[in-house]
Order: C-alpha cells, then structure tokens, then sequence
C-alpha cells in the first residue's frame, strides 16, 4: 500500500505546504498550552490568595492540588513556557553561596519610640510647632509587628527582587527565599480585582510567624527531636536567612504589608488609603487597624491593645501612630534617622526578677566608662538574658544596687534588657556595695569626671580599649567596610603596637600582619586588599567611620551631601551644622568639639596623605558641582523620572532634595497632580520647574 503522505511530502511545492501547515499547527497548539498555563497560574494565584490571606478557601485542598499538578505537568513538558512568577517557583531555588547587597530606592528607617502616653503627647507637640497643619490631622494606628521587615520589587505586576532591611540604605538580597512565602503574592493584582498594576511598586512589610503556626512547628520538632526556638521573630529571621531556600520553605512564614516605598503610576496620599490599595492588589495587610480622629483616641487605642496583646495572631510590641496625610508627613521631614511623622508607642515591657553576680565595666570608643550588669541568665520576652545595661555610675549610687542583690529586669522597648533597682526585701546581708574604679581597667590611668556630666571618662588618647574599639567601628558594614577586620584582629594589632590610630591602618605591611597569631600570606594580602580598597568608600562612609558621638548612617550622609569635601566639613560651624535638617544643637557643638581636638586634626592629616579623603559625587578636590548649595523640593509625578531618579539626577550635580518648601528652597520641581507643595512654593514665590525644565537647566 502506498503511503500518501510520504509521496506527497517528496513533492517540493506540496512539501513547503506540508511544512508551513505543521508548524502553523504546532503554533496554535503551542498558543493553546501557554493560554491554559496562564488561565491556571491566575487561578491557583487566587485560590492561594484565598486560603494564606482571606483565610476564606472556596475550593477544596483537592481541587486546588489537581490545579497546581496540571500546572506542574504542563511546565515539565513545556519548560519554554516557565514563568519565574508561576506559583509552582514557591518550592526554592537552588542554595546560594552568599546574600548580595542591594540598595533601597529610598532609606527604611526605623522609628522614633515612646514609652507612655507623655511620651506620645510629647512627639505631637514638637511636631505641632513646625507645622500649624498638624494641629488638624487625623491618625492611622497600627500593630507595631515584631518581625524581620522586608522590601518586596515589583515590575509591571511581576514580583522581582526582596530584601531584607539591612543598614537602611542596602538589604541583602533574599529574593528566593520569599518566593517560598504562600502569602506573598508573585504577581499583583490577584485574578479577580479589577484594578491595574502599576509600572512600578515597592512595597514594605514585615515576615512573622503567626503564634498557632509557631507552636504547631515547634511542636514538630521537638517530636522530631529537632531544635526548638525561643520565639517566632528569631524563627521567621533565621529562616529567610537561609542560604538554601528549601529549608525557608519548611517553615511557617506569613506576611503583611503596610507602606509603599516607592511607586509610579497614582499613588494614594493617606495612609488609610494605602492599605486599602495594597489589599485590593493582593497584599496581606495586619487587620488590626484603626482611623483615629484625634491623638487621645489613638492613645486608648494603643492602651487597649497592650491589655489584649497576648490575643493577636501575631507577636507585636506596640502600636504605631502615623499622620495620616502622607504628603504633610513627609514635609516634616526626620530627626536623626527617625521621620517626624510618626511613632512608635511601645506596649509595656516585661519585668522578672533575678541575681546581680557582679558588675563589670567597659570603656567605649569615646573613652566612657559604664557599668553593666553580669546576671544569673533568665528569660524576659522570650530572650535568655545573662548581661543588662546599669546606665551609668550615679545610677547604681541612687538606686544603691549591691552585687549579690535580687534585681528587677526590664526588656526596654522589648531590646535593650536593663537593671531598674533592687528588691530591697529580699536582702540576705551579704551583698556588697559597688565602688567606683579610679583607674581605667584598660590602661590603668586615674578617670575623670567632666563637670556638669554624669558619664566618667578615660581622657587617655592611647587607651588600648578605645583605640580597639574604635577600629572595630571604623572597619565596620556600615563605616568603612574593611572584611576581615572584627574587634579580634583590632585588638591584636593594638597589642602588637601595629596601629595607634585608624590612619595607620594603611601604613600595614604583609611582613606586620605575619606577626598576628592566625595569620599566614593569603590571610595577610586578603586584609590588605580590603583595607586598600577603602580609600574609594564614600565621604559618607568615612565620616560615619571617624566614630564622632551622635552621627551615625544617616547624619552622616545629610553631612556629606551638604559639605561634599572633607575640608568644608572640619570648617564647619555650629550655626551652619544646626542649618542642617536634623542634626541639633547637641550634635553640632559635639562635631566642633571634634573637629577642635589637636588628635583628630592630626589624624585627618595622616588620613589625607594615605589618600583617604574623598568628595561626595567624585570628582576632585574644589570641583563645584552644577546645583552646588542649592535645595530643591520634588512633588507630583514626573513625565519620564521617578522620584527617586530625579533626586538622584539633582544629587548627582551638587544638589540636595528636601521634603518640605521653604524660603530657602532654590526650586520646586512639579509633576501632575502636584498637591500642596506646588501651592506653598506659590505662595512663598519659590520657582518652579516641570520635568523639561529641570533637564534644560542642567544642559545650558
């Protein structure tokens, strides 16, 4: 018989036919396989949705497996058709070596704290001042949630990069790990909501352990035989940071969602509105939230959650209060690296009770002495406690604390443990009362108090403890960055009479290195490479790395970008430095101080000639950039620019971007739907620029 096909096929005209007409067909088929894996991704996206967000499945668990198995077969045959948000990826990647740093689009700070209502009033009333708009304001009140807090990138819907919070400024890139989440969503919006995504959003929230998930997993596995955890922060923690993320997967962590970083596209301008808009996009956001129309009310409503802390799913250590109104929050600006537009108003912490051993005492980098507590370990909030923070030495006199007494213990914010006193009745008489050293237990020279201040001080510049220390900070993540050098190898080299300052750092050699216990050639150049590479760090990161008490990261950054050189800033002022938003009076005199001080002015110089001094932007010394001193304010959406583009694009050129308009802001740059900062730069006569405008100024 013959084979018509075949015959056909042999035909060249009918064979091109033949072929066109295959591949046509394996196109649709194609077509067909790609439409269904999406019309499955949707679905099992929603039921997911359904189930680890609403808590309200409308599907069986059967029905929803034979959904995620159909998509799996259909993935295995046609892995041209994978996806990286398919909710079949939730299961873990491959195991990393190591977390990458990534950089935040904006700063993920912390927040300031208060302890008691005062505390509470106390924050408005400052903020009432530098804005008569405050005093009509109304409030959102939320769990403040004990979690580890996350940054969560999405691109055009699809979820595509999470970090951790890290420094503020960079995370670690934990992006495998939180694919394994059930309640974060791959992609936004979720099947059914009719809304669009938008280009671009960041989103901020917190991975927890919800309290039945914690003791149903700790219970596993200690049937196991497995180790247990102390508490569901340390758990949800340890498990993101896992470099294989199947072991992330093994472990109970949910999500939620409560502030936008940064977005394009219309934006909500409350609060309130935000977490409506984050859960019509698929966010699992706390449901305990509150509209508060007064400060008083949203006091109470702090109080009255502290009284039912114990009966939220999730383990929360307070409540945050945040101004409503976005745009005013943000025009308030920061103080320090706390945003004036909201706190945090701490549930009261723990109290226990347990045996002062003895009091030690350390010397800090800045030459302070402090006593600390040495404790019979005891667990408060689900941390064991061994050392506690005494304060300072006046303390211990007023409160007269005895080695040996029973103490009062307390979680201060639910972090810092501290000593608050004796339990006098329960004395047996043979305590000891705790005299204060005269000499540094370091170096052994007499100490000094500073009239008018409680801290005691060792004044000697060479103290080996504050020279060590001061190591430490200077190669820290967030100072200078030096791997390799932790606070063992700072105190080997004090010892060895390697360093007498930072400076000398630079001054090692491989043959001083090969000195150190531990050390042999490969070790050695590895610290000298890393050492090496900190003369490119930024002026930034070399003030914050100088160790001048009060500036930290984010004062460090506002004083780089406003003296861009390292000439300008030991000339600076303290009226020029209290100019500066955020940094107060306190600060500013402590940098003059320093500045002052033959010792640093000598370290500088040694810092100079080892080609440590860097200018912010780069560039050479004296090189002035374009909008050098002037202060620009950003407001609506621009037409090709994000936020955080044009801010950078200004920065770039010498320039700073502030949060809020005044007489002194140089220009206003407007976008649409530019709200209240466009109408005070009107009022007040500021210049205003669109997109174009701001661009043609930097051409001409």
């Amino acid at each position: 018989m013959v084979d018509v096909s075949r015959s056909l096929a042999r035909c060249p005209a009918i064979s091109k036919g033949y072929r066109i007409g295959k591949a046509i067909l394996l196109t649709m088929v194609k077509k067909d396989i790609s439409a269904r894996a999406e019309e499955l991704r949707q679905r099992i996206n929603y039921h997911n949705y359904r189930y680890h967000v609403l808590s309200s499945p409308v599907i069986s668990d059967y029905e929803f497996d034979l959904l995620v198995r159909e998509l799996q077969a259909l993935e295995s045959e046609h892995p041209e058709i994978l996806s990286p948000d398919s909710p079949t990826q939730r299961v873990g990647g491959q195991p990393a070596e190591r977390f990458e740093r990534v950089p935040h689009p904006a700063p993920i700070l912390s927040l300031g704290n208060a302890y008691d209502a005062d505390e509470v009033r106390a924050w408005f009333d400052r903020i009432s001042k530098l804005d008569d708009r405050v005093l009509e304001i109304d409030f959102s009140v939320e769990p403040k949630l004990d979690g580890l807090t996350v940054v969560l990138h999405y691109e055009k819907g699809v979820f595509i990069l999470g970090a951790t919070r890290g420094d503020g400024e960079y995370g670690e890139d934990i992006t495998a790990n939180l694919k394994t989440v059930r309640s974060l969503p791959l992609r936004i919006p979720i099947a059914e909501e009719k809304v669009e995504a938008p280009r671009r959003l960041v989103v901020r929230g917190e991975a927890i352990i919800l309290r039945k998930d914690f003791e149903e997993m700790n219970r596993r596995l200690e049937q196991a035989g497995e180790r247990t955890y102390v508490n569901p922060r340390n758990a949800a923690s340890g498990a993101l940071r896992q470099l294989d993320p199947k072991l992330t997967a093994q472990r109970p962590i949910s999500l939620l969602c409560y502030a936008i970083v940064e977005g394009e596209d219309s934006q909500p301008d409350q609060q309130l509105e935000v977490l409506e808009y984050l859960k019509r996009m698929g966010f699992p956001v706390p449901e305990e939230i509150y509209h508060c129309e007064d400060l008083e009310r949203a006091i109470s409503i702090g109080e009255e959650m502290a009284r039912r802390r114990d009966d939220l799913p999730y383990e929360a250590d307070g409540v945050v209060i945040k101004i409503n109104d976005l745009e005013l929050a943000a025009d308030l600006g920061f103080v320090g690296k706390d945003p004036r537009g909201a706190v945090a108003y701490k549930f009261p912490a723990q109290v226990v009770t347990t045996i002062l051993r003895d009091i030690g005492v350390n010397v800090g980098r800045t030459g302070v002495i402090t006593p600390y507590a040495i404790l019979e370990p005891v667990e408060v909030g689900g941390v064991t406690v061994s050392q506690a923070t005494l304060h300072n030495f006046d303390f211990v006199e007023e409160k007269d604390i005895r080695i040996g007494d029973r103490v009062l213990l307390k979680r201060a914010g639910e972090v810092i443990p501290y000593v608050i006193g004796p339990v006098a009745e329960a004395r047996k008489g043979d305590e000891q009362p705790f005299l204060l050293p005269n000499s540094c237990p370091s170096c052994g020279e007499p100490l000094e108090r500073l009239p008018g201040e409680v801290a005691v001080y060792c004044v000697n510049a060479t103290c080996p403890a504050q020279l060590v220390r001061n190591l430490e900070h200077y190669a820290s993540r967030s100072a200078m960055d030096i791997e390799g050098l932790g606070i063992r190898i700072a105190k080997q080299m004090v010892e060895a009479g390697l360093v007498s300052d930072v400076a000398d750092l630079y001054q090692l050699i491989e043959d001083d290195l090969l000195t150190l216990e531990g050390f042999a050639e490969k070790k050695a150049d590895n610290l000298l490479d890393a050492i090496e590479s900190t003369r490119e760090r930024s002026l930034a990161r070399l003030i914050n790395a100088l160790g001048i008490r009060g500036v930290g990261v984010t004062v460090a950054v506002d004083l780089a970008r406003h003296f861009r050189n390292m000439n300008a800033f030991q000339a600076a002022t303290q009226q020029e430095l209290e100019g500066i938003e955020g940094i107060g009076p306190n600060i500013a005199a402590t940098i003059v101080d320093w500045n002052a001080q033959l010792s640093n002015r000598e370290l500088l110089k040694k810092l100079q000639l080892a080609g440590v001094w860097p200018v912010e932007g780069g560039g050479h010394e004296g090189e002035a950039g374009l909008f050098s001193g002037m202060t620009f304010v950003l407001t609506g959406k621009l037409s090709t620019l994000t936020r955080g583009e044009a801010k950078t694009l200004i920065e770039q050129h010498g320039g700073k971007v502030t949060g809020s308009v005044s007489r002194h802001t140089s220009y206003v740059v407007a976008g649409e739907s530019a709200g209240s900062k466009l109408d005070r730069a009107l009022a007040l006569g500021v210049p205003i620029l669109n997109e174009s405008g701001l661009r043609s100024l930097i051409e001409k």
